[in-house]
């Protein structure tokens, strides 16, 4: 049993794991049925209780694991003309990021998240922003190295585009897919040790596929207009969440 334990909790106390494994499954959910959500939330729960040299190397390969499997089941939504662009983009700026020695202030990225974010929301997302899909993979990818959870940055160009809910989910499932995996391939290059990890990281991406299909069931049942308005409540409560604690970063 101890064996078990240190394989699919490497050291977290078991209802830890278990907790972390039940917000997978919630925060999948979420992200599949309103578009946006999960990833920022699992990242915050886990910076409570997941020790901070792993946090975000572990974060970035369960959303990649999340991301993919919410990608092939919803494959044939994907639109599929900036990724291209975006995925130039965003190879750059995870190289970049990788090389960077010195962290950014999580609390000014924090804070500049959440206000880019609301501004979006109360006004129109710029028409430029659906233009350049190279600079959202560059500028997200380059913040996920230090920030973790920039899928805010790729769901508002997503959201630019006016896309139909399930492609809006698809899209940004293989946009982030690809963020997180490259992202995977800099830390492990980096010398992060995912082995220790291993089952933990099984675990929690097998709770989060089994969020995923619940979440498509309630996908293909709210209207357009429903599930635009639940995307705009829930980024506002989750921008407002990052200023909070990009304030409290700073005092």
């Amino acid at each position: 049993m101890d064996h078990v334990s240190d394989f699919l909790f490497n050291g977290l106390p078991a209802h830890v794991g278990v907790l972390l494994a039940v917000m997978s499954f919630f925060c999948s959910f979420i992200t599949v049925a309103l578009g946006i959500g999960g990833g920022t939330l699992l990242l915050a729960v886990m910076a409570n209780l997941v020790p901070p040299l792993a946090l975000i190397p572990i974060h970035g390969v369960i959303q990649f694991g999340s991301n993919l499997f919410r990608a092939v089941i919803l494959i044939r939504h994907v639109y599929w003309k900036p990724f291209l662009a975006f995925a130039i983009g965003a190879v750059i700026g995870v190289a970049m990021g990788g090389s960077v020695v010195v962290n950014l202030p999580p609390a000014l990225v924090q804070m500049g998240v959440g206000l880019f974010v609301i501004w979006s929301i109360l006004s129109k997302p710029p028409k430029w922003l659906a233009r350049w899909p190279a600079l959202t993979g560059w500028l997200s990818s380059f913040l996920s190295m230090f920030f973790g959870a920039t899928g805010l940055f790729v769901a508002n160009f997503v959201k630019s585009l006016h896309l139909p809910r399930q492609k809006h989910v698809a899209t940004h499932a293989v946009m982030m897919t690809l963020q997180h995996v490259l992202k995977t391939i800099v830390f492990g290059t980096l010398g992060f040790a995912f082995g220790p990890w291993a089952g933990f990281i099984a675990m929690m991406i097998a709770a989060g596929f089994a969020g995923t299909l619940v979440g498509r069931l309630l996908l293909e049942k709210i209207s357009d207009h429903n599930f635009k308005r639940a995307l705009n409540v829930v980024l506002i409560l989750i921008s407002l969440r990052l200023i909070w604690a990009g304030v409290s970063g700073l005092i």
